[in-house]
């Protein structure tokens, strides 16, 4: 069986190692710097195998060593921002963090395909690839798919109808700078821009863009963890099975789009060995400049990783 290891326990990763255990996809490593708590929850997990029909194996640890040879590597570990924090405040916080993170994962599983879920998550996944230096098909971020389940929600609740029945992708970056694609949506089988109208449109994507923010809003104490969960396991298992699935996630990009060396929200057809292809969709000319704008900020937004000496190897 392959092996998955999940670097941070917190909700995120402790969620994900459930779901990848209860799907059989995989061995699961969950680990965590805290002492006791990977090992506490891997053992809670363990014990709802026979209830789950769990054959995974489960294992918690504080010990890179205990990772090695994972054929992927989700990494949660990182701080929310916090009140008062800056945007800078979390990317220092957070690049200590995750770059401590790939220069263990470099030693410990070269092989492996590293799915970045911290955030800031463009700037985190531009730092895994620096940091580790495996090539840039094998880093990649969760956040289109999460975005695109969530413009998707939101849909089939304004129009009274199940999310089983709606499509709908975002591109860009993760926040301000998501791409949605109108024309891309369909319900039931419906173009949406037939459905609904354009006031109703700018409605949801904003309503989307600010999903992670509403869900902090009402929790009060913590953020999303059961959807971003969710997001990752599908990736592991688009990259495990050799499907050829096709989704949205942060992947380097080398032109297409006419958007050259950044991480950025595309559709890509993801396998064993990572990003195996980018697949470019036909966007109209002010689609295609959101997304150009939203490399630019990307782009922009990295380059504060330089200034605090966060992309050199530890």
């Amino acid at each position: 069986m392959a092996k998955i290891t999940v670097v941070g326990a917190g909700f995120v990763g402790r969620t994900t190692a459930v779901r990848i255990a209860e799907s059989n996809l995989a061995d699961v490593c969950l680990l965590d710097v805290i002492e006791g708590w990977p090992q506490g929850l891997a053992m809670d997990i363990r014990h709802s195998a026979p209830i789950q029909g769990i054959r995974a194996s489960v294992v918690g640890t504080n010990d890179y060593a205990d990772s090695a040879g994972s054929d992927i590597v989700v990494i949660t570990a990182g701080m929310p921002r916090g009140p008062g924090m800056s945007r800078m405040d979390l990317l220092e916080k957070n690049a200590g963090i995750v770059g401590s993170v790939c220069d263990q994962v470099k030693q410990t599983s070269p092989d492996a395909v590293v799915i970045v879920v911290t955030n800031p998550l463009d700037e985190m996944t531009f730092l895994a690839a620096e940091r580790t230096g495996f090539p840039r098909a094998r880093v990649m971020g969760m956040a289109g798919i999460l975005d695109s389940a969530r413009l998707a929600v939101n849909i089939a609740e304004e129009l009274g109808v199940s999310p089983l029945g709606v499509k709908a992708m975002t591109l860009g970056s993760h926040g301000e700078q998501m791409v949605p694609l109108p024309r891309q949506a369909t319900v039931d089988g419906r173009p949406l821009e037939d459905l609904v109208d354009a006031p109703t449109l700018q409605k949801l994507f904003n309503r989307t863009r600010a999903g992670g923010a509403e869900i902090v809003g009402l929790l009060q104490k913590g953020s999303a963890f059961y959807a971003p969960s969710a997001a990752s396991a599908q990736m592991c298992r688009a990259i495990l099975s050799g499907s050829g699935e096709v989704l949205p996630v942060c992947a380097w990009v080398t032109g297409e789009y006419g958007i050259p060396d950044v991480y950025l929200g595309v559709p890509a057809r993801l396998g064993r060995g990572g990003v195996e292809e980018i697949v470019e969709l036909e966007l109209n000319p002010d689609e295609l400049a959101q997304l150009t704008q939203a490399a630019d900020a990307i782009r922009g937004r990295c380059a504060d990783l330089a200034k605090i000496g966060s992309t050199a190897g530890g």
